[in-house]
């Protein structure tokens, strides 16, 4: 600050506005990884869609969707056009929104945590899903009037909430939100299994371990509906605080000496990734790796810029998981293996790299 009052410029924007070159080729740059990674999304769903028993083509595919939207007619079969539009169309969609939003997720909390081995579920999140899912399913709370989603989507606020309440009682730094979070994801995993180990049957206990494990199957329209609003109000929150994640990299203090109210940013975008995990894993259940790996591939292309990395992110987690899905619907078919099996199985590996790396950088 000077003493007129007005805040000082950081030197690294002073510096990125004497060389205007510079961030005109930074920008052409981000445009480009724009574009080819929403092509190569577009690409992606229209070719996964295509994928499965039934004989259908891209052509298939662009028709049918043109059929819907109004423009002209598919020529299909209404089996077939059923196919696509009411069974593949939304599960590949939902697994785009699912990996985008993993992903954005995952990005904000290394950044506001300050840790790169944080992730969507770090505050507890899907831990508390996963009981509210099985308190519906298995003890019938609700009485058939509450959806197994909604009773994740409420578990998975519960948890959050209590996540807060001892983080704030104990400091609200940090690395107290993450031992809360780890108690908590504790707390509600031993919730889980007392549940399903005394009053479940065989069948149930089949379904919700599925389920737990990451399921997009039996998905529909209004999921991803839904799922599409709370990542496009997600997106649009942290990306207008994108020059507040890039201070909070160099830490609490060096955001706090450029003006930004730590606590009440971190607050608002805590509860806004949270809520927009909460409403993936009550559509697709727990799917991990997503938001710990993405984040750090993105970032090799796009720089450490979050006005950046996040649209980048997200389409590279879009398309991560759509054809990670694909893959866990078709490699055993006609049996289909939890999404999150694969994930885990493909993000393991990239896990350890990222542990390897963080060793190197210290």
């Amino acid at each position: 600050m000077t003493d007129t009052g007005q805040a000082v410029a950081p030197p690294g924007d002073a510096a990125v506005r004497a060389r205007p070159g510079r961030r005109g080729g930074s920008g052409i740059r981000a445009g480009l990884l724009w574009t080819g990674g929403l092509l190569l999304l577009a690409l992606s769903v229209a070719v996964a869609v295509t994928i499965g028993p039934a004989r259908i083509s891209v052509a298939d595919v662009w028709s049918v969707v043109a059929a819907h939207l109004g423009i002209g007619e598919s020529g299909l079969s209404p089996i077939r056009d059923g196919i696509i539009w009411n069974l593949r169309m939304p599960r590949t969609l939902l697994a785009a929104v699912c990996g985008a939003g993993l992903a954005v997720c995952g990005t904000v909390m290394q950044s506001l945590l300050r840790n790169p081995l944080a992730d969507p579920f770090v505050l507890g999140v899907s831990s508390g899903a996963s009981t509210g899912a099985v308190v519906v399913v298995v003890l019938g709370v609700g009485g058939g009037a509450v959806s197994l989603s909604a009773g994740a989507f409420i578990g998975a606020l519960c948890s959050f909430a209590l996540v807060m309440l001892l983080s704030h009682t104990l400091g609200g730094s940090t690395d107290r939100v993450v031992l809360s979070g780890v108690a908590a994801m504790q707390l509600f995993s031993a919730l889980t299994s007392f549940v399903v180990m005394t009053a479940a049957d065989a069948e149930q206990t089949r379904g919700v371990l599925f389920w737990l494990l990451g399921s997009l199957g039996g998905v529909g329209w209004t999921d991803v509906w839904t799922c599409s609003a709370v990542l496009a109000v997600t997106l649009l929150i942290c990306l207008g605080h994108a020059r507040t994640l890039d201070a909070f990299a160099f830490g609490q203090d060096a955001a706090a000496t450029l003006g930004i109210h730590v606590g009440r940013t971190r607050i608002v975008l805590l509860c806004t990734t949270a809520l927009l995990t909460a409403a993936l894993v009550s559509s697709a259940g727990a799917i991990g790796f997503v938001g710990l790996v993405l984040p750090h591939a993105a970032r090799a292309l796009a720089g450490s810029g979050h006005r950046r990395l996040l649209p980048v992110t997200a389409l590279a987690g879009a398309v991560f998981l759509v054809w990670v899905d694909t893959l866990a619907r078709t490699v055993l078919d006609p049996q289909e293996v939890p999404v999150g099996v694969v994930t885990a199985l493909i993000g393991v590996p990239a896990f350890v790299l990222v542990l390897y790396r963080t060793r190197r950088a210290t």
